[in-house]
């Protein structure tokens, strides 16, 4: 195998067409499972040279390995984390509860690539993935600020990180304090002193609410009545919201946020919040102004900063010229097939996007794919 994670420049006039069996699109949790598996059933590097058609390249557009965890707030330990599932086949060691995660996770991620040596080329850029011609069964055109690739298959795996969502609110442009998204929060400390909207009903959100509150006045906004869980959240009722999540892929349809299926967890965070006084949530707001916010009984309340913690989508532009998506802009999986094009699976998507699914949406695209479109 070719040593795992290589370098190279943008410039793609010195990169001739390059061709693998599988492409697989990101190094996160499903797409080093996903490489796992194509290893374990003979494909060999598309570096290396060899037999092209049972070979396999990662192209992550990541600096290191780590995927989204490299960009995880400081504060968000392994203690605070809903458990990272172990990669195929390679046990981590338990971490330290206090350990950032973005530095705990990544350095899990690294070692599992030098174990499997697994062929990555980052940071790689995938720009667009296209037929090559007209022939549904043909090759596929991957292409990229680092060249351009062909496959039989593309397994895509690009999570969910770089399609950050935030609502157009009238007068957002206007504010002339500071907005910003959860991928940027870092930490409490820049917001000492200050007074702050937190917009958002998911996990990310009760818990970045929960640690500015502790160094500043924060004001708490959501579209719908948050809905806390007084049961547990049991295997049993994982497995129910899994189902739901994958009927509705199957279906077509686009899939909501991960909290409009599970509801919310009181959880160590959500109940320091609620002691402090921070879970008093106020409808949506009406618009933004320089100076703060018009809340919905037409009052202005002055803010310092706005963190939107509005969740993300998964990360598909790049599969655009595929046409994969219907006219709800859902797209129809089965299994990890995309319903419009079976040369291209998606991992990490849709049911698959917890660690656990993850894994197994890995296994199952390098079982479907080898089983068919590219058997022995």
């Amino acid at each position: 195998m070719h040593t795992a994670s290589q370098q190279h420049g943008t410039d793609t006039r010195d990169h001739p067409v390059r061709r693998a069996g599988v492409v697989v699109i990101g190094a996160g949790q499903a797409g080093l499972s996903a490489g796992h598996h194509l290893s374990r059933r003979g494909f060999t590097s598309a570096l290396a040279g060899g037999d092209a058609e049972r070979s396999f390249v990662m192209l992550d557009a990541g600096t290191a390995p780590g995927g989204a965890w490299l960009h995880r707030w400081e504060s968000l330990t392994m203690a605070t984390v809903n458990g990272i599932f172990d990669l195929p086949g390679f046990r981590q060691s338990p971490p330290d509860p206090g350990t950032p995660a973005r530095i705990a996770v990544p350095a899990y991620f690294a070692a599992f690539e030098e174990h499997m040596q697994l062929p990555i080329l980052r940071p790689v850029q995938v720009l667009s993935v296209s037929p090559a011609d007209d022939d549904p069964d043909g090759e596929l055109l991957i292409e990229s600020d680092a060249g351009t690739w062909t496959a039989r298959a593309v397994i895509n795996a690009t999570g969910t990180w770089d399609n950050p969502t935030l609502p157009d609110y009238p007068g957002r442009e206007s504010f002339a304090g500071r907005q910003l998204h959860t991928r940027d929060y870092a930490s409490l400390k820049e917001f000492a002193g200050k007074r702050v909207a937190v917009v958002g009903g998911g996990i990310s959100a009760i818990q970045q609410l929960e640690e500015i509150s502790r160094v500043a006045e924060v004001f708490w906004y959501t579209r719908r009545e948050p809905v806390f869980r007084d049961e547990p959240f049991t295997p049993d009722v994982g497995k129910d919201v899994v189902a739901r999540v994958a009927a509705d892929v199957q279906a077509g349809n686009p899939t909501g946020s991960v909290v409009s299926y599970t509801g919310l967890l009181w959880t160590p965070y959500a109940l320091a919040a609620k002691e402090r006084g921070a879970l008093q949530r106020r409808p949506m707001f009406t618009a933004i102004e320089p100076d703060g916010i018009r809340e919905a009984d037409g009052s202005l309340t002055r803010v310092d900063a706005i963190l939107w913690a509005t969740g993300f989508k998964a990360s598909l532009s790049h599969l655009d010229p595929l046409r994969l998506r219907n006219e709800r802009d859902g797209i129809e999986v089965h299994g990890t097939v995309a319903a419009a094009d079976p040369r291209v699976h998606l991992i990490g998507f849709g049911p698959s996007q917890s660690t656990v699914g993850a894994n197994r949406a890995g296994r199952e695209a390098v079982r479907t794919l080898t089983s068919s479109l590219l058997p022995a």
